[in-house]
């Protein structure tokens, strides 16, 4: 049994017990009946009211309770639908009381919640305001009224930080920007004149809308500083040319250059204008001394159709350079040519870099071809002999290829211009196959020659017994070393001729008397005298050629018998020479 029920049986005892002590007073006190009933009627009636009230008190807190759980779950399903959360679900085996407690805690969690929410949507739309004005930028799109979702809220926070992010980086590139249009401003003595201008130089870094249109107008404005600074130093730059021309044609002093050399280097408005002065100045003096300035300007055009390689008749087709009528109009045409020339030695720079690499190339080739045809280049110690062999294989590889690339170079250039590219005068490739003809009857012609300078000294070897013989040791017997041979230079000589003419005889060969072929007469005997070497240490003999090797005389008919009779002075000491390499 609860404890309720005890507690109500404990109240019955009670009434029972008070309304039978009050029927004993009753007695006591003689009361009668009809008196009883009216005290007991107004006792009932006490009871009964005051339990009615009760009742009534406990019904109106019934329906308080049950208004209660009827509005908190009203308000409940409304937070939810706010809150985007799922609704409430009644638990079964609650009490009332205890189904309204809960509900009213749960709607005031809500409702924190639902604050919460509100407050911190309120915080990112405050943000969000800043950087949209800052930015220029269309707000995020969420209702400041309705309760945010916590997927919105995070997605509202990110975009937040990415446009802090973007606020970053305009902030940064909008300071590099204004100090790129500073500085270019500063080089163009530029002041700001339009309003967009004085806002990006003269206003405060951070009132300055960041907006992309800003941004833009800012590489615009940067854009348009860059470009007039480009044409500011091109003009300076092509002044600056004309000027050392001017100089150099002029012929003026250095201390006058120098005097304009901060000029020369920076290129502001005062820079150009101070050029632009001096070009004026130099001009008046160009004209004062128009015969200097043309023979200058002559000296470069022949420059530059030495680099065109141009030919005599393109040479003198521009007649007034063969004028001596100097006046202003000459001058004006010889400034003109030398600028057409420039300009065309500039777009087809690369084809004569390639057929001057061609002609450097060909004359270290031919270098190298004439250094390998001459003897002494076997006598050097330093190994240049295998670099230049190395080099030379090197040439002969590179220089087809090299034409090759000129032959396309060229077709391709004759292709757009529709006109043949001429060296000189001459076609290219024709000049390039010349060059190889010659090249290679040049080398047939030194082939010739070393053959015919071969057979004359083998001829001469034969007609005058002067080749060298490799010489032979003999072993002598009974030979006394304090006993020195004495001979005659002479008969030596002579036997020397006859050994080797008789040689010649037994090999089938007879060798007639030359024909004298230098005009030049023999010396007398008379003027060789004195000069013959003594050989064994003796006096000098004397000559005796009527009696050696007439075995030989009777061969071989007009063959020079001894030293002295010899055509030539060098084939005398030769024959000597060999004579004594003999003994």
């Amino acid at each position: 049994m609860r404890r309720s029920e005890v507690l109500a049986a404990d109240s019955v005892s009670c009434l029972k017990k008070a309304l039978s002590h009050l029927k004993d007073i009753w007695e006591e006190l003689g009361i009668p009946e009809d008196q009883r009933l009216q005290r007991t009627n107004v006792v009932k009636d006490h009871i009964k009211s005051l339990l009615d009230m009760m009742i009534k008190e406990e019904e109106s807190l019934k329906s308080r309770v049950i208004s209660s759980i009827q509005n908190c779950k009203a308000e409940m399903e409304k937070l939810c639908l706010e809150l985007q959360i799922p609704g409430y679900q009644d638990e079964v085996g609650l009490t009332m009381l205890q189904k309204e407690k809960n509900l009213r805690s749960l709607v005031d969690g809500l409702l924190k919640e639902k604050n919460r929410r509100m407050q911190h949507l309120k915080a990112l739309l405050e943000q969000d305001q800043e950087l949209c004005d800052i930015l220029c930028s269309i707000p995020f799109g969420i209702s400041p009224d309705s309760v945010p979702s916590e997927d919105q809220l995070e997605r509202f926070q990110q975009h937040i930080a990415n446009q802090n992010a973007e606020k970053t980086n305009r902030y940064a590139e909008f300071m590099g920007l204004k100090k790129q249009i500073i500085l270019l401003m500063t080089d163009l003595d530029h002041l700001p004149e339009t309003s967009f201008e004085k806002d990006v130089v003269c206003e405060d870094e951070d009132t300055f809308c960041l907006s992309r249109d800003n941004i833009t107008s800012l590489k615009l404005l940067l854009c348009q500083l860059e470009q007039h600074k480009a044409e500011n130093e091109a003009a300076c730059e092509a002044l600056r040319e004309k000027i050392q021309q001017l100089w150099d044609r002029l012929k003026v002093s250095q201390e006058e250059r120098e005097a304009f050399n901060e000029h020369m280097v920076m290129s502001k408005k005062c820079n150009l204008k101070a050029l632009e002065a001096g070009i004026s100045h130099l001009e008046k003096l160009k004209l004062q001394n128009i015969c200097n300035v043309t023979d200058a300007i002559r000296s470069e055009i022949a420059v530059l159709w030495e680099k065109c390689f141009f030919s005599t008749e393109q040479r003198q087709a521009f007649s007034p350079y063969f004028s001596e009528d100097f006046t202003e109009e000459l001058l004006t045409a010889h400034d003109a040519e030398i600028l057409r020339l420039k300009q065309h030695f500039e777009d087809h720079k690369e084809l004569f870099d390639g057929v001057r690499e061609w002609e450097e190339s060909w004359r270290l080739f031919l270098e190298l071809e004439k250094k390998a045809s001459d003897p002494s280049r076997f006598t050097n110690r330093g190994g240049n002999l295998l670099k230049e062999e190395k080099q030379r294989a090197e040439l002969h590889k590179n220089l087809p290829k090299l034409e090759k690339k000129l032959k396309a170079q060229i077709d391709t250039w004759e292709s757009e211009q529709s006109c043949e590219f001429l060296v000189n005068g001459q076609k290219f490739l024709q000049y390039v196959e010349e060059q190889w003809k010659l090249h290679l009857a040049e080398k047939e012609r030194e082939k010739l020659e070393r053959q015919l300078k071969k057979s004359k000294q083998t001829e001469e070897d034969m007609l005058y017994g002067t080749a060298v013989q490799t010489p032979k040791r003999r072993l002598l017997a009974n030979h006394t070393p304090n006993k020195s041979r004495r001979m005659n230079a002479t008969s030596s000589i002579s036997m020397a001729t006859s050994n080797s003419t008789m040689r010649n005889t037994y090999n089938g060969i007879v060798c007639r008397s030359p024909v004298r072929r230098s005009p030049m007469p023999r010396p007398p005997l008379s003027a060789k005298k004195g000069s013959t070497p003594r050989i064994g240490g003796g006096k000098t003999p004397h000559l005796k050629v009527n009696n050696c090797n007439k075995e030989n005389e009777t061969q071989v008919k007009g063959t020079p018998r001894d030293l002295s009779k010899a055509s030539n002075p060098k084939i005398q000491q030769h024959v000597l020479n060999s004579t004594i390499t003999k003994l």
